[in-house]
């Protein structure tokens, strides 16, 4: 481990999660503005459900880690949603279980310490249309998309955690099906925007103590450089 120490946000999720630093993503753009404030962690895996999730989670968050997130942004639910395949096989998740699993998933985040602080993301819309060209075996669809997202906005109320809905957020962006996803699904720049400010807006409205808005962070050394060329009547330090 490097130091000195900073925060620790941790992005946990599935493929939303994973492609989030690629091209403008919500990951990068959280990584920019986090510059000398915060680290922000990748766990993110592709086609993952919040079963698959669940079974790692003790393996991701070990409760006797010597440092424990600040913050952890968790995303399951757009597999979970997908329709369940003839053969049993595929990402589908039941309702009831995806709430379980979810559940049990802030339970253990929760444990590992008083001054972690948790998000969960809903799971956004999508293009119908756009994904249907792919001609994938699995069965999206956006109404489940907003059953699922929901189910994980009633839990959040339930619970007392922080929770952004993409679902209704990314709908209220003009011509949102065809700006906000690379295909159909997954979210482009544009979409990761929404992303973005939304977690900023839980951030800055959220009565935590520490504050983990950045503009409550400190900077890294902020002080000027020596190596920098400054106006005689500034004083400077390292």
């Amino acid at each position: 481990m490097v130091g000195p120490q900073r925060p620790q946000f941790v992005l946990f999720g599935s493929s939303i999660v994973q492609l989030s630093y690629r091209n403008g993503g919500w990951g990068a753009v959280l990584a920019d503005i986090y510059s000398r404030k915060a680290d922000i962690l990748l766990r993110g895996y592709n086609g993952w459900n919040s079963r698959l999730a669940l079974q790692v989670v003790n393996q991701v968050f070990p409760k006797d880690a010597a440092v424990q997130p600040s913050l952890v942004i968790v995303y399951f639910g757009g597999n979970d949603s997908v329709a369940p395949h003839p053969t049993c096989l595929g990402p589908h998740v039941p309702l009831s279980e995806y709430i379980d699993n979810m559940r049990k998933i802030a339970i253990h985040l929760k444990s590992l310490s008083e001054e972690t602080r948790i998000i969960y993301l809903s799971p956004p819309p999508m293009n119908d249309e756009k994904y249907r060209e792919s001609k994938s075996e699995q069965v999206r669809t956006n109404e489940n998309c907003q059953i699922y997202s929901e189910a994980c906005k009633s839990l959040c109320k339930e619970m007392g955690l922080k929770f952004v809905d993409l679902w209704s957020a990314i709908q209220k962006m003009d011509d949102w099906k065809n700006t906000s996803f690379t295909d159909g699904v997954h979210l482009s720049s544009e979409g990761s925007k929404v992303v973005v400010e939304e977690i900023l807006k839980v951030l800055k409205e959220a009565d935590w103590k520490p504050s983990l808005h950045p503009k409550s962070l400190t900077a890294e050394f902020g002080e000027y450089s020596t190596n920098y060329l400054v106006s005689p009547r500034l004083k400077h330090k390292l």
